[in-house]
């Protein structure tokens, strides 16, 4: 579950990168957009799912910041291959 949704969310900053900078070509700029774009869009998800694994008792914290960097690494490189 955790690799499907990091290249989800990876890819989803990608493609929001794109939107943002108006332009699908390679760049530093379009990657550090990716990159944040990604991270932040994971943090949002994990945090969703922090709050239905709260919901039953489970500890959270472990799946927030690791989705968020995962997410983050995954558009900035797919940023770099488009």
């Amino acid at each position: 579950m955790f690799i499907s949704k990091a290249v989800s969310v990876g890819l989803a900053g990608n493609t929001l990168s794109k939107t943002i900078t108006g332009t699908s070509e390679v760049s530093a700029g379009r990657t550090a957009v990716a990159t944040g774009s990604g991270a932040v869009l994971g943090a949002a998800t994990a945090s969703t799912v922090a709050i239905g694994a709260a919901t039953v008792g489970l500890v959270a914290a472990p799946v927030v910041v690791p989705l968020a960097v995962a997410g983050g690494i995954i558009g900035g490189i797919a940023s770099l291959f488009d």
